[in-house]
């Protein structure tokens, strides 16, 4: 991911910075990703970082490093098509004991959102994001070489040209930086299935 001209914000911070090496993101309270289910919200002022490419094969990858300050502060990687179609993939901070490492798709204006538990001791995670087509690939990794799948979606109104980046925001009331290093994008590392 460069940081050009073809960068922009959606729902752009009050307190950022963007090096060649690293961004860093200081949540607002009261920011969010959410659509319709269960909760009955719906939330779209999380700011999301991203760039847009035609390639329709690739891989993009960055590291996060975060010191959550109340529950649900997050930060990870989004594709931000448009308020009713995105994915985004984070650690959620839970209590001092346990986090949600998840993601959440949403389609057509619902989201839905699958995790699994992790001690709230992890402050760095890497992420990879994977693209064929309308399908993804999202992994994560605790030390930047071995990924685990998190999930494999779609999303349904994705077109030749899509953005991706990354995002962070603070569903209740808390603030807390988020630092993204590391980003590379290159050849789809997530081969054909055959």
């Amino acid at each position: 991911m460069k940081f050009t001209a073809d960068t922009y914000w959606v729902n752009r911070p009050e307190d950022f910075s963007i090096s060649d090496e690293k961004v860093e993101i200081v949540t607002q309270p009261q920011t969010d990703l959410w659509q319709s289910t269960y909760y009955n919200f719906c939330h779209d002022n999380a700011p999301v970082l991203q760039t847009k490419t035609a390639e329709e094969y690739f891989t993009f990858t960055v590291k996060t490093s975060f010191s959550p300050a109340r529950r649900f502060d997050q930060c990870g990687i989004a594709v931000y098509i448009d308020s009713q179609n995105w994915l985004k993939a984070s650690v959620e901070y839970e209590n001092e004991s346990i986090s949600r490492l998840g993601s959440v798709v949403t389609n057509n204006g619902y989201s839905d959102w699958a995790t699994r538990d992790i001690p709230s001791s992890f402050g760095e995670v890497w992420y990879r994001l994977s693209r064929r087509g309308s399908d993804f690939l999202i992994e994560c990794s605790f030390d930047g070489v071995n990924y685990a799948q998190m999930r494999i979606c779609r999303l349904v109104n994705a077109g030749k040209e899509i953005p991706f980046g990354i995002y962070a925001c603070s569903p209740e009331n808390s603030s807390f930086r988020a630092i993204f290093t590391n980003f590379a994008v290159g050849e789809c590392v997530w081969k054909e299935h055959k």
